[in-house]
Protein backbone atom coordinates (compact mmCIF):
# COMPACT_ATOMS: atom_id res chain seq x y z
CA UNK A 1 0.00 0.00 0.00
CA UNK A 2 1.50 3.75 -1.04
CA UNK A 3 2.45 5.55 1.61
CA UNK A 4 0.59 9.39 1.74
CA UNK A 5 1.26 12.61 2.66
CA UNK A 6 -1.37 12.46 5.64
CA UNK A 7 0.82 13.15 9.04
CA UNK A 8 -0.77 12.01 11.86
CA UNK A 9 1.14 14.18 15.45
CA UNK A 10 2.25 11.01 18.15
CA UNK A 11 0.84 12.07 20.63
CA UNK A 12 -2.45 11.17 19.06
CA UNK A 13 -1.78 7.85 18.25
CA UNK A 14 -2.34 4.60 20.19
CA UNK A 15 -0.58 2.68 22.46
CA UNK A 16 -1.76 -0.36 20.16
CA UNK A 17 -2.83 -0.34 16.71
CA UNK A 18 -4.42 -3.35 16.11
CA UNK A 19 -8.15 -2.75 15.52
CA UNK A 20 -8.31 -6.53 13.17
CA UNK A 21 -11.81 -8.42 12.93
CA UNK A 22 -9.72 -11.29 13.19
CA UNK A 23 -7.15 -12.20 12.89
CA UNK A 24 -7.21 -9.91 16.55
CA UNK A 25 -4.74 -8.35 18.76
CA UNK A 26 -3.24 -10.20 21.11
CA UNK A 27 -1.84 -9.55 24.21
CA UNK A 28 1.64 -9.34 25.79
CA UNK A 29 0.92 -11.12 28.38
CA UNK A 30 -0.79 -14.20 25.79
CA UNK A 31 2.66 -13.91 24.00
CA UNK A 32 4.92 -14.36 27.87
CA UNK A 33 2.71 -17.52 28.67
CA UNK A 34 3.42 -18.86 25.68
CA UNK A 35 6.95 -18.28 25.74
CA UNK A 36 7.31 -19.83 29.56
CA UNK A 37 5.53 -23.17 28.46
CA UNK A 38 7.97 -23.25 25.49
CA UNK A 39 9.26 -26.90 25.21
CA UNK A 40 6.91 -28.06 27.96
CA UNK A 41 4.20 -28.53 25.21
CA UNK A 42 5.60 -27.26 21.71
CA UNK A 43 7.19 -29.86 19.67
CA UNK A 44 6.02 -32.89 22.29
CA UNK A 45 3.14 -35.07 21.86
CA UNK A 46 -0.36 -33.96 21.71
CA UNK A 47 -1.36 -37.61 23.44
CA UNK A 48 0.50 -36.58 26.46
CA UNK A 49 -0.53 -34.97 29.91
CA UNK A 50 0.92 -31.68 29.21
CA UNK A 51 -1.17 -31.08 25.66
CA UNK A 52 -4.11 -32.55 27.25
CA UNK A 53 -4.14 -30.93 30.40
CA UNK A 54 -3.87 -27.83 27.80
CA UNK A 55 -6.77 -28.67 26.17
CA UNK A 56 -8.90 -29.57 29.67
CA UNK A 57 -7.64 -26.22 30.43
CA UNK A 58 -9.33 -24.54 27.64
CA UNK A 59 -12.74 -26.68 27.88
CA UNK A 60 -12.87 -26.31 31.65
CA UNK A 61 -12.46 -22.24 31.20
CA UNK A 62 -14.77 -22.16 28.26
CA UNK A 63 -17.85 -23.64 30.17
CA UNK A 64 -17.13 -21.43 32.85
CA UNK A 65 -17.07 -18.61 31.09
CA UNK A 66 -20.06 -18.94 29.35
CA UNK A 67 -22.40 -20.45 31.80
CA UNK A 68 -22.32 -23.88 30.00
CA UNK A 69 -25.73 -25.68 31.25
CA UNK A 70 -25.51 -29.06 32.89
CA UNK A 71 -25.20 -31.80 30.22
CA UNK A 72 -24.06 -29.26 27.50
CA UNK A 73 -20.06 -30.02 26.48
CA UNK A 74 -17.61 -28.45 25.07
CA UNK A 75 -16.22 -30.11 22.18
CA UNK A 76 -13.32 -28.97 20.09
CA UNK A 77 -11.63 -29.76 16.45
CA UNK A 78 -9.12 -29.38 14.17
CA UNK A 79 -9.50 -26.63 11.49
CA UNK A 80 -12.07 -23.29 11.94
CA UNK A 81 -15.51 -22.36 11.98
CA UNK A 82 -15.76 -22.93 8.20
CA UNK A 83 -14.77 -26.86 8.90
CA UNK A 84 -17.52 -26.80 11.73
CA UNK A 85 -19.86 -25.74 8.81
CA UNK A 86 -18.96 -28.54 6.83
CA UNK A 87 -18.81 -31.07 10.26
CA UNK A 88 -22.39 -29.50 11.51
CA UNK A 89 -23.96 -29.91 8.15
CA UNK A 90 -22.64 -33.81 8.19
CA UNK A 91 -23.32 -34.72 11.18
CA UNK A 92 -25.98 -32.34 12.88
CA UNK A 93 -28.74 -31.60 9.77
CA UNK A 94 -30.96 -35.11 9.28
CA UNK A 95 -32.76 -33.52 6.20
CA UNK A 96 -33.46 -29.98 5.90
CA UNK A 97 -32.05 -26.64 7.85
CA UNK A 98 -33.22 -23.04 7.84
CA UNK A 99 -30.56 -20.83 7.59
CA UNK A 100 -31.25 -16.77 8.44
CA UNK A 101 -28.22 -15.30 6.28
CA UNK A 102 -27.19 -10.99 6.18
CA UNK A 103 -23.61 -11.39 5.61
CA UNK A 104 -20.85 -13.09 4.16
CA UNK A 105 -20.54 -15.84 6.91
CA UNK A 106 -24.25 -16.79 7.39
CA UNK A 107 -24.70 -17.14 3.79
CA UNK A 108 -21.28 -19.86 3.52
CA UNK A 109 -23.42 -21.71 5.95
CA UNK A 110 -26.17 -21.94 3.79
CA UNK A 111 -23.89 -22.99 0.66
CA UNK A 112 -23.04 -25.42 2.63
CA UNK A 113 -25.48 -27.71 3.72
CA UNK A 114 -27.99 -26.48 0.50
CA UNK A 115 -24.85 -28.39 -1.98
CA UNK A 116 -25.04 -31.30 0.40
CA UNK A 117 -26.80 -34.38 -1.94
CA UNK A 118 -27.88 -36.31 0.82
CA UNK A 119 -30.14 -33.59 2.28
CA UNK A 120 -33.12 -31.72 1.21
CA UNK A 121 -32.57 -27.98 -0.19
CA UNK A 122 -32.24 -25.46 3.03
CA UNK A 123 -34.58 -22.79 3.67
CA UNK A 124 -32.94 -19.21 3.43
CA UNK A 125 -34.06 -16.05 4.79
CA UNK A 126 -31.97 -13.61 3.77
CA UNK A 127 -31.61 -9.63 4.00
CA UNK A 128 -29.56 -7.10 3.04
CA UNK A 129 -26.11 -6.27 4.54
CA UNK A 130 -26.57 -3.87 7.02
CA UNK A 131 -29.88 -5.31 8.32
CA UNK A 132 -30.85 -8.36 9.85
CA UNK A 133 -32.71 -11.42 8.99
CA UNK A 134 -34.42 -13.73 11.67
CA UNK A 135 -35.58 -17.37 11.34
CA UNK A 136 -39.36 -18.11 11.77
CA UNK A 137 -40.58 -21.86 13.59
CA UNK A 138 -40.90 -24.28 10.41
CA UNK A 139 -42.07 -27.62 10.87
CA UNK A 140 -40.41 -29.26 7.52
CA UNK A 141 -36.67 -28.20 9.23
CA UNK A 142 -34.27 -30.50 12.03
CA UNK A 143 -31.99 -27.49 12.19
CA UNK A 144 -31.77 -23.63 12.36
CA UNK A 145 -28.76 -21.59 12.16
CA UNK A 146 -27.89 -18.16 12.26
CA UNK A 147 -24.95 -15.58 13.42
CA UNK A 148 -24.70 -14.12 17.17
CA UNK A 149 -22.74 -11.52 15.27
CA UNK A 150 -22.10 -11.24 11.38
CA UNK A 151 -18.38 -10.34 11.38
CA UNK A 152 -18.37 -9.12 7.78
CA UNK A 153 -21.02 -6.46 8.18
CA UNK A 154 -21.16 -5.90 12.11
CA UNK A 155 -24.68 -7.36 12.83
CA UNK A 156 -25.63 -9.03 15.57
CA UNK A 157 -28.86 -11.24 16.21
CA UNK A 158 -30.33 -12.92 19.66
CA UNK A 159 -29.65 -16.20 20.85
CA UNK A 160 -33.19 -17.35 20.74
CA UNK A 161 -34.76 -20.68 20.07
CA UNK A 162 -37.52 -20.33 17.26
CA UNK A 163 -40.75 -21.59 18.55
CA UNK A 164 -44.00 -22.41 17.05
CA UNK A 165 -47.28 -19.98 17.78
CA UNK A 166 -48.30 -21.14 20.42
CA UNK A 167 -44.76 -20.73 21.93
CA UNK A 168 -43.83 -24.63 22.51
CA UNK A 169 -40.52 -25.36 21.19
CA UNK A 170 -40.32 -28.04 18.66
CA UNK A 171 -37.98 -30.69 21.30
CA UNK A 172 -36.56 -32.21 17.88
CA UNK A 173 -35.07 -29.17 15.96
CA UNK A 174 -31.87 -28.24 16.77
CA UNK A 175 -30.23 -24.48 17.03
CA UNK A 176 -26.45 -23.53 15.85
CA UNK A 177 -25.58 -20.26 16.56
CA UNK A 178 -22.32 -19.75 14.60
CA UNK A 179 -20.44 -17.19 17.57
CA UNK A 180 -16.89 -17.25 15.89
CA UNK A 181 -16.87 -13.18 16.69
CA UNK A 182 -18.49 -12.26 19.91
CA UNK A 183 -18.29 -15.62 21.88
CA UNK A 184 -16.68 -14.16 25.33
CA UNK A 185 -17.66 -10.74 24.64
CA UNK A 186 -21.27 -11.01 25.01
CA UNK A 187 -23.53 -12.01 27.47
CA UNK A 188 -25.61 -15.16 26.29
CA UNK A 189 -28.21 -17.91 27.53
CA UNK A 190 -26.84 -21.65 26.30
CA UNK A 191 -29.61 -23.03 26.89
CA UNK A 192 -31.21 -21.44 23.87
CA UNK A 193 -29.12 -22.96 21.66
CA UNK A 194 -27.89 -26.63 20.83
CA UNK A 195 -24.21 -25.92 19.53
CA UNK A 196 -22.96 -22.69 20.07
CA UNK A 197 -19.82 -22.54 17.96
CA UNK A 198 -16.90 -20.32 17.69
CA UNK A 199 -12.78 -20.29 16.51
CA UNK A 200 -10.27 -18.81 18.87
CA UNK A 201 -8.81 -16.00 16.79
CA UNK A 202 -10.67 -12.87 17.42
CA UNK A 203 -12.49 -12.36 21.05
CA UNK A 204 -10.12 -14.99 22.52
CA UNK A 205 -6.84 -12.99 20.70
CA UNK A 206 -5.61 -16.46 19.90
CA UNK A 207 -4.48 -17.99 16.33
CA UNK A 208 -6.48 -19.93 13.62
CA UNK A 209 -6.20 -24.01 14.00
CA UNK A 210 -9.68 -24.75 15.96
CA UNK A 211 -12.97 -25.03 16.14
CA UNK A 212 -14.71 -25.24 19.33
CA UNK A 213 -18.48 -25.42 19.89
CA UNK A 214 -20.53 -25.74 23.44
CA UNK A 215 -22.78 -29.11 22.82
CA UNK A 216 -26.12 -29.74 24.19
CA UNK A 217 -27.47 -33.26 24.96
CA UNK A 218 -30.01 -33.02 22.12
CA UNK A 219 -27.29 -31.97 19.63
CA UNK A 220 -24.99 -35.13 21.39
CA UNK A 221 -28.19 -37.09 20.64
CA UNK A 222 -27.97 -36.64 17.36
CA UNK A 223 -24.50 -36.34 16.43
CA UNK A 224 -24.83 -40.11 17.80
CA UNK A 225 -27.91 -40.91 15.79
CA UNK A 226 -26.37 -39.66 12.03
CA UNK A 227 -23.14 -41.44 13.00
CA UNK A 228 -25.15 -45.21 13.55
CA UNK A 229 -27.08 -44.12 9.85
CA UNK A 230 -25.08 -45.56 6.42
CA UNK A 231 -24.72 -41.64 6.05
CA UNK A 232 -20.71 -41.51 4.66
CA UNK A 233 -19.15 -38.99 6.81
CA UNK A 234 -14.84 -37.89 6.74
CA UNK A 235 -12.99 -39.04 9.66
CA UNK A 236 -11.53 -35.29 9.92
CA UNK A 237 -15.44 -33.91 9.40
CA UNK A 238 -16.38 -36.41 11.52
CA UNK A 239 -18.01 -34.73 15.14
CA UNK A 240 -18.64 -37.90 16.72
CA UNK A 241 -14.90 -38.21 16.68
CA UNK A 242 -14.30 -34.60 17.72
CA UNK A 243 -17.24 -35.73 20.86
CA UNK A 244 -14.78 -38.67 21.31
CA UNK A 245 -11.80 -36.82 21.45
CA UNK A 246 -12.59 -34.28 23.00
CA UNK A 247 -13.53 -36.58 26.17
CA UNK A 248 -10.46 -37.74 26.35
CA UNK A 249 -8.45 -33.82 26.47
CA UNK A 250 -7.25 -34.35 22.71
CA UNK A 251 -8.32 -33.78 19.00
CA UNK A 252 -8.90 -36.04 15.81
CA UNK A 253 -5.01 -34.88 14.74
CA UNK A 254 -2.46 -32.95 15.97
CA UNK A 255 -3.74 -29.32 16.96
CA UNK A 256 -2.48 -26.03 16.80
CA UNK A 257 -0.69 -25.84 20.50
CA UNK A 258 0.11 -22.65 20.04
CA UNK A 259 -3.77 -21.53 19.42
CA UNK A 260 -4.48 -23.53 22.75
CA UNK A 261 -1.81 -22.13 24.87
CA UNK A 262 -2.66 -18.18 23.86
CA UNK A 263 -6.49 -19.27 24.46
CA UNK A 264 -5.68 -20.82 28.17
CA UNK A 265 -4.14 -17.60 28.83
CA UNK A 266 -7.02 -15.19 27.39
CA UNK A 267 -9.97 -17.24 29.67
CA UNK A 268 -7.69 -17.17 32.60
CA UNK A 269 -7.23 -13.40 31.83
CA UNK A 270 -11.15 -12.88 31.55
CA UNK A 271 -11.68 -15.30 34.43
CA UNK A 272 -9.17 -13.16 36.77
CA UNK A 273 -11.16 -9.47 35.89
CA UNK A 274 -15.17 -10.55 36.38
CA UNK A 275 -15.82 -13.08 33.69
CA UNK A 276 -18.11 -13.16 30.80
CA UNK A 277 -19.65 -9.74 31.91
CA UNK A 278 -16.60 -7.71 32.52
CA UNK A 279 -15.03 -8.80 28.96
CA UNK A 280 -18.43 -7.59 27.20
CA UNK A 281 -18.45 -4.42 29.29
CA UNK A 282 -14.97 -3.54 27.67
CA UNK A 283 -16.52 -4.50 24.40
CA UNK A 284 -19.60 -2.70 24.53
CA UNK A 285 -17.82 0.60 26.24
CA UNK A 286 -15.74 0.59 22.99
CA UNK A 287 -18.59 -0.04 20.55
CA UNK A 288 -20.43 2.91 21.94
CA UNK A 289 -18.02 5.00 21.72
CA UNK A 290 -17.42 4.53 17.83
CA UNK A 291 -21.02 4.71 17.04
CA UNK A 292 -21.45 8.00 19.21
CA UNK A 293 -18.12 9.56 17.50
CA UNK A 294 -19.83 8.38 13.85
CA UNK A 295 -23.23 9.71 14.89
CA UNK A 296 -21.56 13.05 15.13
CA UNK A 297 -19.87 13.66 11.77
CA UNK A 298 -21.08 14.85 8.82
CA UNK A 299 -18.99 12.57 7.17
CA UNK A 300 -19.43 8.98 8.73
CA UNK A 301 -22.59 7.07 9.54
CA UNK A 302 -22.75 3.38 10.97
CA UNK A 303 -23.80 1.07 8.79
CA UNK A 304 -25.99 -0.68 10.66
CA UNK A 305 -28.91 1.84 10.64
CA UNK A 306 -30.97 0.12 13.57
CA UNK A 307 -28.97 0.72 16.64
CA UNK A 308 -30.14 -2.34 18.21
CA UNK A 309 -28.79 -4.33 15.32
CA UNK A 310 -25.22 -3.36 16.04
CA UNK A 311 -22.80 -4.95 16.31
CA UNK A 312 -20.36 -4.39 20.03
CA UNK A 313 -17.23 -6.06 18.93
CA UNK A 314 -17.29 -5.00 14.87
CA UNK A 315 -18.72 -1.96 13.97
CA UNK A 316 -18.89 -0.72 10.42
CA UNK A 317 -18.75 3.09 9.93
CA UNK A 318 -19.50 3.99 6.34
CA UNK A 319 -17.86 7.63 4.68
CA UNK A 320 -19.01 9.93 2.93
CA UNK A 321 -18.51 9.35 -0.88
CA UNK A 322 -16.34 12.81 -1.35
CA UNK A 323 -13.22 10.63 1.27
CA UNK A 324 -11.50 7.69 0.03
CA UNK A 325 -11.37 4.85 2.40
CA UNK A 326 -8.40 3.65 1.06
CA UNK A 327 -6.38 6.54 1.69
CA UNK A 328 -7.91 6.84 5.13
CA UNK A 329 -6.38 3.37 6.22
CA UNK A 330 -2.90 4.11 4.15
CA UNK A 331 -2.52 6.98 6.06
CA UNK A 332 -3.75 5.28 9.18
CA UNK A 333 -1.51 2.47 8.58
CA UNK A 334 2.08 4.33 7.76
CA UNK A 335 1.21 5.31 11.37
CA UNK A 336 1.28 2.12 12.60
CA UNK A 337 -2.72 1.83 12.93
CA UNK A 338 -3.78 -1.77 11.25
CA UNK A 339 -6.35 -3.76 9.76
CA UNK A 340 -9.73 -1.28 9.81
CA UNK A 341 -10.47 -2.31 6.19
CA UNK A 342 -14.17 -3.12 5.35
CA UNK A 343 -14.85 -6.81 4.04
CA UNK A 344 -13.60 -7.16 0.66
CA UNK A 345 -16.69 -8.23 -0.61
CA UNK A 346 -19.00 -6.13 0.47
CA UNK A 347 -17.44 -3.28 -1.58
CA UNK A 348 -18.12 -0.45 0.31
CA UNK A 349 -16.40 2.84 1.52
CA UNK A 350 -16.34 1.89 5.09
CA UNK A 351 -14.15 1.37 8.06
CA UNK A 352 -14.48 -1.22 10.10
CA UNK A 353 -13.02 -2.10 13.10
CA UNK A 354 -12.58 -5.32 15.70
CA UNK A 355 -13.24 -3.76 19.29
CA UNK A 356 -12.40 -7.08 20.83
CA UNK A 357 -11.95 -7.23 25.16
CA UNK A 358 -8.28 -7.17 24.21
CA UNK A 359 -8.51 -3.63 22.57
CA UNK A 360 -7.97 -0.73 25.34
CA UNK A 361 -11.02 2.26 25.06
CA UNK A 362 -8.15 4.52 25.44
CA UNK A 363 -6.82 3.19 21.95
CA UNK A 364 -10.07 2.96 20.62
CA UNK A 365 -10.04 6.74 21.65
CA UNK A 366 -7.14 7.55 19.74
CA UNK A 367 -8.42 5.61 16.99
CA UNK A 368 -11.09 7.96 16.08
CA UNK A 369 -9.13 11.13 16.94
CA UNK A 370 -6.30 9.74 14.28
CA UNK A 371 -9.37 9.54 11.74
CA UNK A 372 -10.70 12.98 12.27
CA UNK A 373 -6.99 14.40 11.53
CA UNK A 374 -6.66 12.71 8.66
CA UNK A 375 -10.31 12.99 7.06
CA UNK A 376 -9.47 17.18 8.22
CA UNK A 377 -6.15 16.65 6.07
CA UNK A 378 -7.97 15.25 3.16
CA UNK A 379 -11.08 17.42 2.95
Amino acid sequence: MAQTSVQIPENLLPKDGRFGSGPSKVRQGQLDTLAALGAGVMGTSHRQPPVRDLVARVRRGVAELLGAPDGYEVVLGNGGSTSFWDAATFSLVRHRALHAAHGEFGAKFAAATTAAPFLDPSIVVRAEPGTRADVRHDDDVDVYAWAHNETSTGVVSPVVRPRADGGDRATDQLTLVDATSIAGAAVVDLTQADAYYFAPQKVFGSDGGLWLAVLSPAALERVEEIAATDRWIPESLSLQQAVTNSRLDQTLNTPAIATLALLADQLDWFADNGGLSWAAGRSRASSDHVYAWATEREWATPFVADPAHRSPVVATIDLDASIDHTTVIAALRDHGILDVFPYRKLGRNQLRMGLFPAVDLADVEALTACVDVVVDQLR
